[in-house]
């Protein structure tokens, strides 16, 4: 299936480590979020609201306008059933889409598989990061893995071949244990990472980019920036993955600094990653989901917040129906489990669906492992 300009394309960013979904859309009029939260609870009057119950942290100020524009979708209460709080196997459940068995297939690889069934366009998915993400992983589906845009069609032959061994030694470390070292360098050889496949025509992306926006280039600035890179070189990708680095947003300590760190830099990235695609006027065929693997608990531990199940996740985009999608977790006590984890009241696969059905045209069924009540964003 060749691609053209106008196909629908899906960004996907995860943010590593269970991003604390409640002090990210904060429920301020509930007495009980300031009875949870007696540190790290933010004054309503640095609240941005998006109504009168729901607000945002004022470090995610810079997506306000996306909401007031109806682009944002916020996906409340998102999880799984018996949510694992273990930071791999909840990534590896949210990646391939089996919260019961151990899963091989990403759910991205399998829409690439879908979409470029004859490997047609060896830059369908491209990661943007080192490694392959489970996220993507498919037997025989290519998949190029950016470290740096701006070099990575420079490489002499010793550095790719370094960045293959990269790519092997890193999935391996993460996804040997579970299926075998031999499987590990099998299935890379069989997906052609190890050939760093495209490097050529994806060196041609920066040349063609004339940027004005300001990314903020320490967690997922630079990729970001390098995803409209090429997107506006128009090379056929339709799925582009990143992710913060490993468990980044994992607050147990010092939540109060640190989270707002993190969520300035992913709202002012967001920001102006959607301004770049505007100002190239190539925005219109582009939808970003933002997840974390878990949500935190509702208590806050005096410097940060645990692992917890219910969270939040984001769906920005022009054609995005903007809106709360899925019902606020309760926070009264006899609805929180093992006496502090807020309650998932939609399944992640639902708003897979919807993203795999609505927007890419696909048959979800297949790649998310059965049927999943939609929602209403796209």
């Amino acid at each position: 299936m060749v691609s053209t300009s106008k196909d629908p394309v899906l960004a996907v960013v995860s943010l590593s480590g269970g991003n604390d979904g409640m002090n990210t859309v904060i429920p301020y009029s509930n007495p009980r979020y300031r009875d949870y939260r007696p540190t790290l609870g933010i004054p309503e009057e640095m609240i941005v609201p998006l109504n009168d119950t729901l607000g945002l942290h004022p470090s995610m100020a810079p997506l306000k306008k996306y909401w007031d524009e109806g682009k944002l979708a916020i996906i409340q209460g998102i999880g799984y059933p018996n949510g694992s709080l273990s930071h791999f196997r909840s990534m590896d459940i949210w990646a391939t889409c089996e919260p019961v068995e151990l899963g091989v297939e990403g759910w991205l690889g399998r829409l690439v598989k879908e979409l470029d069934p004859n490997k047609e366009n060896v830059l369908t998915g491209v990661n943007f990061g080192r490694g392959l993400p489970r996220a993507l992983a498919m037997e025989g589906v290519p998949v190029a893995s950016v470290g740096d845009l701006n070099s990575y069609g420079l490489l002499t032959e010793l550095e790719r071949e370094e960045q293959r061994n990269e790519a092997l030694d890193l999935f391996g470390r993460m996804y040997g244990p579970a299926i075998g070292r031999g499987a590990v360098e099998d299935f890379i050889r069989s997906t052609g990472v190890e050939a760093m496949m495209g490097a050529d025509i994806l060196g041609t992306a920066p040349g063609m980019y004339r940027g004005e926006e300001e990314y903020l280039l320490g967690n997922i600035g630079g990729y970001m920036r390098d995803m409209v890179q090429v997107h506006n070189a128009n090379l056929g990708t339709r799925v582009f993955f990143t992710t913060a680095p490993y468990n980044i947003f994992d607050t147990h300590a010092n939540q109060a600094v640190g989270q707002s760190n993190l969520l300035n830099d992913v709202a002012r990235n967001v920001d102006s990653f959607m301004s770049d695609l505007r100002h190239h006027d190539i925005s219109d065929n582009v939808v970003t989901l933002l997840y974390s693997e878990f949500g935190r608990r509702a208590m806050d531990n005096g410097s940060g917040t645990d692992h917890g199940t219910g969270g939040v996740a984001f769906v920005i985009g022009e054609q995005v129906k903007g809106g709360l999608y899925g019902e606020y977790p309760s926070l009264e006590p006899g609805d929180l489990e093992d006496g502090g984890n807020l309650l998932h009241n939609n399944d992640f696969r639902s708003t897979y669906a919807t993203l795999l059905e609505n927007w890419m045209g696909m048959d979800s069924k297949p790649i998310v492992g059965g049927t999943w009540e939609k929602h209403s964003f796209i």
